[in-house]
């Protein structure tokens, strides 16, 4: 396929101790991932790069040089503009951007310079109509991604994007769009279908961006069990985005900050977040990558930007 890189977004995923009785991931059975990385891969090991035939992990420092804990406004921010939001800020921020944060975003990102060299971009996550209506009536302000993906210039994926296959839903089958927000004829998915699809919509653009923002709602509400099992969502959609993905090309899977690995508290963590690079050159593009500001620079490299 065209060289292309896509970024699967996990919100608040760190890389947590081996303590069962706090960490889901101990206990969640991950075997995609597990076979992609080795077992432990998710533990807390400041400094170990993990490099295998197919991927490299690396612990990526969420916090930047900034007191208190990260955020999702500011972290995201610097995932899609390569720039310490949270030091130019002078704060973590979030969970949406503020007046000083939006700007940063419109003053450019990895969507826009995609754009402007004249390639194909798109965030694939589509949004109901009720999103739309309470941002046009200013009930609801833009996170940190569409705002970076409507500043550049893109449309937001809508229902209908969903039902025709150019987009997948945040929690990857489509049955919370039944079950939540009256869609009855959006398509079911398995997860490894869903994660076949977002490989599938990948090929048609240079750049494109998955978010999966359940993750952190998961660290912030419900049991560790309810966190166990999210996790293991996560890894069977990932098995069949894995399966499907061409290693010509570049699969970013990366979070913003800590939180579902910590369940003795609601809070997010300051522990570094997983960033995980798989396809070409894959080993050679991690040892760029120490902190959130690396993950624009791989992407502009392997794109030429």
């Amino acid at each position: 396929m065209t060289r292309c890189v896509h970024l699967f977004f996990m919100d608040g995923v760190g890389l947590g101790s081996a303590d069962a009785a706090v960490n889901p991931f101990v206990t969640a059975h991950l075997p995609n991932l597990t076979a992609l990385l080795g077992e432990g891969w998710y533990l807390n090991h400041p400094g170990r790069v993990i490099t295998t035939p197919r991927a490299s992990l690396i612990p990526t420092d969420a916090c930047l040089g900034v007191p208190g804990r990260p955020q999702s406004a500011t972290g995201q921010a610097t995932i899609l503009t390569g720039r310490n939001v949270p030091q130019l800020v002078g704060e973590h921020y979030g969970p949406k951007p503020n007046q000083a944060v939006a700007s940063i975003i419109r003053q450019g990102t990895l969507f826009h310079e995609v754009v402007a060299a004249g390639r194909s971009a798109a965030l694939i996550t589509p949004y109901p109509q009720g999103y739309f209506d309470a941002i046009d009536s200013g009930k609801r302000l833009l996170s940190a991604v569409p705002l970076a993906a409507t500043s550049a210039g893109l449309p937001l994926m809508t229902a209908d994007d969903l039902r025709t296959g150019r987009a997948v839903s945040p929690g990857f089958t489509g049955q919370a769009w039944r079950d939540y927000l009256g869609y009855s004829d959006v398509p079911i998915m398995s997860l490894p279908a869903a994660g076949a699809q977002i490989a599938a919509i990948a090929r048609g653009h240079a750049f494109s961006f998955f978010e999966h923002w359940p993750s952190d709602r998961s660290g912030h509400r419900g049991s560790l069990a309810e966190a166990v099992a999210h996790l293991e969502m996560i890894d069977a959609a990932l098995g069949g985005l894995l399966a499907a993905w061409d290693d010509a090309g570049l699969l970013i899977i990366t979070s913003d900050h800590g939180n579902i690995e910590e369940k003795a508290h609601r809070q997010h963590t300051r522990n570094p977040v997983p960033t995980i690079l798989v396809g070409a050159n894959h080993a050679e593009l991690a040892a760029h990558i120490h902190d959130l500001t690396g993950i624009a620079t791989a992407v502009r490299q392997v794109l030429a930007l």
